[in-house]
């Protein structure tokens, strides 16, 4: 089961013993930041690096009809956990 942004709100608000509302703002605050420097990487230390990866061009297939067709160049936004954080789940 995944956790949404209204479970991570709601898991600051309990943590942080904040209100709801706050902590909700604080996520959206949060998630703007990353698209505002969208072309940065935002490192956050002892956590991991948020970066944009950017794929090639390749081709692709329609696996029912074997029409093939470009895919273009495409921009990705990518997480690169810390060391910390590796050991915690490893």
């Amino acid at each position: 089961m995944s956790l949404g942004k209204k479970g991570i709100a709601k898991n600051i608000s309990s943590k942080a013993q904040i209100p709801y509302g706050t902590s909700h703002s604080l996520l959206e605050s949060f998630i703007s930041i990353i698209k505002i420097n969208r072309n940065k990487d935002i490192k956050i230390p002892n956590f991991g690096v948020f970066y944009i990866h950017t794929t090639p061009p390749r081709v692709g297939r329609n696996p029912k009809t074997g029409k093939e067709f470009n895919i273009p160049s495409l921009k990705k936004l990518s997480f690169r956990t810390s060391k910390e954080i590796k050991k915690i789940f490893n």
